[in-house]
């Protein structure tokens, strides 16, 4: 009964894992990847408010006007990069739908595209749903989990259809700038491959201003869709609110596939985005401490013997465990059943990534130390 790409199809390794982790006490969760932060007052207010007043209708396919007007804004004031509100603008049902339609309306049947690995676990699944076909980049931690520009050019040859960029990335906290970048579009742009870009994490970068890929050149703007949402950096997951920015005839047609699977996402949502934008001071203040913790797991992590460079973005890192010798799926769910603490395999984010996992400091201060604690007596007998 089920349709045979579907049924191949694994699940979420995340998500897979984190089943065991329900119900069970006492547990320190460093797996998920969700803010810890409350939505800030000033948007939860935002929210309420239309709620009182009701603002419970549909809004248009595309999303309120207002909102799409202020994520143009938004970016014209802080990257000079410009979008048309009425047409190049979609609003959707988090950054997940915004990639899902980003490729459902580019991929026909067997068109290839890159994915750069680690990665979130959706981008390949993603892919495959849509009809298209994976092509792994592969990245190691001895380049710091960046692209290798040898086998960008390598890959370049098959024509895929897009590649699928993610900056600063999930799970390693790997960032690019400019330069970077500009030398990743030199090679794509010898071929017609468009650039799906995921910035979720573009306002949680440490290390320098954040680049977004659209803004490298106008041909670059034409062939990126720009993925973007409020759940990572604004701490508003439940809220389910994304968007992507294209040229008009990908936006169309994404907007045709919304239209019919969605219709449109929630209008008390919308309206608590519109004021997202505006907490600046807020975002800045979660960033800071989102440092904090990396200062303090980076620290901790080394001196146990757990081999991280420090990530330059996001919330999350990718300690290896060769010295270890265990698959990372073996020493999650002990360190779970043992010592009462979540991360996840690194195997969730590519079958070559067995030794690594990955572990999110999204996750109070104090909690943190205990876990380091904790992590430190699982290494400890690990090592005898």
């Amino acid at each position: 009964m089920i349709a045979k790409h579907i049924e191949k199809l694994a699940p979420s390794g995340i998500r897979q894992f984190f089943d065991l982790v329900l119900g069970m006490p006492e547990v320190i969760s460093l797996g998920v990847g969700e803010p810890d932060f409350v939505t800030p007052w000033r948007i939860r207010e935002k929210a309420i408010t239309a709620l009182e007043e009701g603002m419970t209708s549909y809004t248009s396919n595309k999303g309120l006007f207002v909102l799409r007007k202020a994520i143009t804004d938004f970016f014209v004031k802080k990257y000079s990069l410009s979008y048309d509100p009425e047409e190049e603008i979609l609003i959707t049902v988090g950054g997940s739908e915004a990639l899902d339609l980003a490729l459902r309306a580019i991929i026909e049947p067997g068109d290839k595209v890159i994915v750069v690995s680690p990665h979130f676990v959706a981008y390949p699944a993603l892919t495959e749903i849509a009809g298209g076909r994976v092509l792994s980049l592969l990245t190691s931690e001895e380049n710091g989990f960046k692209i290798d520009l040898k086998i960008l050019k390598n890959l370049i040859k098959e024509d895929p259809k897009a590649i699928i960029l993610n900056n600063p990335c999930n799970p390693t906290g790997t960032t690019y700038n400019a330069s970077e970048l500009m030398k990743i579009w030199n090679v794509v742009a010898t071929k017609k491959t468009i650039v799906i870009s995921d910035e979720v994490y573009d306002e949680l970068n440490y290390e320098g201003k954040p680049t977004p890929f659209a803004s490298l050149s106008k041909e670059a703007k034409k062939r990126t869709i720009l993925v973007n949402g409020f759940s990572k950096a604004f701490a508003m997951t439940g809220f389910r609110l994304g968007y992507a920015c294209a040229n008009k005839e990908i936006i169309s047609a994404m907007t045709k596939i919304h239209s019919f699977a969605i219709m449109c996402a929630p209008i008390v949502s919308q309206i608590a985005g519109c004021e997202a934008l505006r907490a600046q001071k807020e975002v800045a203040d979660m960033r800071v401490e989102y440092k904090r913790r990396r200062a303090l797991i980076v620290k901790e992590l080394n001196r146990l013997g757990l081999s991280l460079k420090k990530p330059q973005g996001a919330f999350d890192c990718f300690p290896s465990l060769k010295k270890y010798k265990i698959s990372s799926l073996d020493f999650a769910k002990r360190l779970l059943f043992e010592e009462k603490v979540a991360v996840v395999p690194g195997k969730a984010f590519g079958n070559e990534y067995d030794s690594y996992i990955r572990i999110s400091y999204a996750t109070d201060f104090e909690e943190l130390k205990e876990a380091v604690v904790r992590i430190g007596r699982f290494l400890a007998k690990l090592s005898k």
